[in-house]
């Protein structure tokens, strides 16, 4: 057995071990670490067997660099720092938008809105959490919305699995509410960026394909709902007293924050944790500025210390996201998704057969580097082109479809996109209670919105 081949095996036996961490004990945060690390110790010291010594002209390039001879220093000093600089961005991104989030939720920001929400039926909740995701998520991104719509669960329920059944309606409905605005998640703005899509036609193209494959799976969850117990009318609140008008600052505050972050990338062209970083700096500084004009209130200052706040981030969960896309980063890096998208090219593979299978393979591997090789084999057609080239024009059948089933697919499985990965982590959801319950119904749903789309066209 080829190092490639041990690669794909140790990327599946630690899948396996993340997915049963509830019956075998193992964090899934070690797993993952654990795993990561030994792909890319495989990948670097075999790794003359499995890239050979002609791997690109980037790494010709690199090894006649002063001091950067060599295939391990282009894994390790190349290759691995380029993917490194990925991940970080997306852990300071969540970092940041979790810091935020916390914030708001001790200023009890978040009660503006669960105090508005009578309801304590599970059933009437799930609808009203669906539609904040899926609107949220357009103008927000998915990552953001998981992260604001579970601080909002918690506070209607301490029940468990209801907690668990809200928390997948909002990853389904944040991935679908992400995929069909240019802003809404990582793969939809690449597609803008690159010129493969326009705003307004992904808007009205794939708004309606979305909407109904995260409407199915939320009628199955929410009949599920229905037998859990009814949730406490009288939430629980902290023990320290805040004035509305506080209450209400911080929320603003807090959800402007949020919103100016793709603001802020369209602006500047900066990364998006940029944009994270400055809204919560602005956001400590205000909870400052209200904290010392309350310096009699000593429980109060001492409760809402935002340096005091950022530490209960929840850290396996940030270690559990840098090492599962580490991992995956390593079967890029090494050529797996590479091999597997020319092989589908060469089977000469329709459209929509082509856009489903990386929407399914995204639920397993992240959709950034499956839409990135997509976008890597396949051109933009010049406009009027006919045949087959015809679905590779700007806002052709092919991209579309592509930003669709990206976009949705990794709701298949609670490891598929960073919202799943983000709610596992603070929800602590079983990933094989998310497979049993959820899977089959969010795959329903996936192949009705690409069934609409197909019928539409």
């Amino acid at each position: 057995m080829t190092a490639f081949y041990l690669m794909v095996v140790v990327f599946v036996i630690g899948y396996i071990l993340i997915a049963t961490e509830h019956s075998n004990g193992l964090d899934k945060a070690a797993t993952a670490l654990v795993m990561a690390m030994v792909m890319w110790t495989l990948y670097v010291v075999f790794g003359k067997e499995i890239i050979g010594l002609n791997f690109s002209s980037e790494f010709e390039h690199f090894q006649h660099l002063p001091h950067h001879g060599g295939l391990i220093n282009f894994i390790a000093h190349n290759s691995l720092m380029e993917h490194l600089s990925e991940v970080c961005e997306i852990l300071v991104f969540l970092i940041g938008a979790m810091s935020i989030v916390e914030v708001v939720d001790r200023y009890q920001g978040f009660e503006i809105i669960t105090d508005a929400i009578e309801t304590t039926k599970p059933f009437v909740l799930a609808w009203i959490i669906f539609f904040l995701s899926f609107f949220l998520s357009a103008l927000l991104d998915n990552l953001t919305t998981t992260i604001v719509m579970i601080a909002l669960i918690r506070k209607f329920t301490k029940h468990q699995e209801t907690k668990w059944l809200l928390a997948a309606i909002v990853v389904v409905a944040a991935n679908a509410g992400g995929a069909f605005s240019p802003i809404g998640d990582v793969t939809t703005i690449m597609l803008w960026i690159g010129g493969q899509i326009t705003a307004a036609k992904i808007i009205t193209g794939i708004f309606l394909p979305s909407f109904v494959s995260s409407i199915i799976p939320t009628v199955g969850i929410s009949y599920m709902l229905k037998k859990m117990p009814p949730m406490v009318a009288e939430l629980q609140h902290d023990k320290v007293e805040i004035p509305q008008s506080i209450k209400l600052t911080m929320l603003i505050c807090g959800v402007a924050a949020l919103v100016f972050v793709p603001i802020f990338k369209t602006l500047t062209g900066l990364p998006p944790f940029m944009g994270m970083l400055l809204g919560l700096g602005i956001l400590w500084i205000i909870s400052d500025q209200i904290r010392k004009k309350h310096p009699e209130d000593h429980a109060f200052n001492a409760h809402m210390k935002v340096s005091d706040l950022v530490k209960t981030i929840d850290i396996p969960t940030i270690l559990f996201f840098l090492g599962i896309l580490l991992a995956v980063a390593s079967l890029q890096s090494a050529g797996h998704l590479e091999v597997l998208a020319k092989w589908m090219q060469s089977k000469d593979l329709s459209v929509p057969v082509m856009d489903g299978a990386i929407g399914v393979l995204s639920s397993i591997v992240d959709n950034v580097p499956l839409v990135a090789a997509a976008m890597g084999m396949y051109h933009i057609s010049a406009a009027g082109a006919t045949g087959e080239l015809a679905h590779f024009v700007q806002d052709g059948q092919f991209w579309e479809l592509l930003a669709y089933c990206a976009g949705t697919g990794g709701s298949i499985l609670i490891i598929g996109s960073a919202a799943g990965v983000a709610a596992m982590g603070m929800e602590k959801i079983p990933f094989g209670w998310y497979m049993k319950k959820i899977s089959l119904w969010v795959l329903i749903g996936y192949f009705a919105g690409m069934g609409l789309y197909l019928v539409g066209l």
